[in-house]
């Protein structure tokens, strides 16, 4: 792991006084990597963010977003295993890790309009959900991997503490993409050398290059990356 895994982001600009703005606390947020294992080569699910975005514009990455406080009471089909769920419980409450892991699953539905779910008859909802299940669908958290963990550094002027889920492919209800749920420029899938090619936060690809270590070892642990007294820091979960 480098010291530019953040490099991207960049600082903030001073203030007026000269000095540096107050951090602002890193909002919780999930990320969901879909990897295809049909062929010789794994590939992964990708989307490139509107050049018009404040935040990482033009940049390659996965779909993922904010935590939601309906995500706290969201209905599932089936539950995150104990071995991720124990994982994410290092740093989060058993509520707050399935709350991050429906949110994975639900931004994943905005952004590429991909469902990783259990079919069910269609139900009523309400705010993010409510087009989700409408769908006919409940999510399958059974089916996600934890992969890794990122706090953006305090210099960023919007923070985000990610989790980044995996899911292979086959788990989705379907590899056709619903209507009018697209939110990024560009969709595609990507072998994964080739996807170390595109334009990438630098997190993006570290998490990248996670992806090849965790199908070889299932039980590899976590990597967590974040800041302490200036100095950035890397642990595993």
């Amino acid at each position: 792991m480098t010291d530019d895994a953040f490099e991207d982001l960049g600082p903030t600009s001073p203030s007026k006084s000269g000095a540096r703005p107050r951090p602002v606390k890193p909002r919780d947020a999930a990320t969901l990597i879909i990897i295809n294992r049909t062929t010789a080569n794994p590939s992964v699910l990708m989307g490139r963010r509107h050049g018009g975005h404040n935040f990482m514009p033009g940049k390659w990455v996965f779909p993922g977003g904010r935590i939601d406080r309906s995500d706290f009471h969201a209905p599932y089909a089936t539950d995150l295993r104990p071995d991720v769920a124990a994982r994410l419980g290092k740093t989060a409450t058993p509520a707050r890790s399935r709350a991050l892991a429906l949110a994975a699953v639900r931004e994943t539905f905005e952004e590429v309009g991909l469902l990783l779910a259990r079919p069910v008859s269609p139900r009523p909802g309400n705010g993010p959900w409510r087009e989700f299940l409408s769908q006919g669908a409940l999510p399958d958290l059974a089916a996600l991997d934890f992969v890794a963990r990122a706090v953006t550094p305090p210099v960023s002027p919007k923070r985000f503490d990610a989790r980044f889920f995996m899911a292979e492919a086959d788990r989705l209800i379907s590899l056709e993409r619903q209507a009018d749920c697209g939110e990024l420029d560009e969709i595609a899938w990507f072998e994964l050398e080739a996807a170390l090619g595109l334009d990438l936060p630098s997190v993006t690809r570290f998490v990248l290059r996670e992806i090849p270590l965790r199908l070889a070892d299932p039980t590899r642990p976590a990597p967590s990356l974040r800041f302490a007294r200036g100095r950035q820091q890397l642990i595993h979960l």
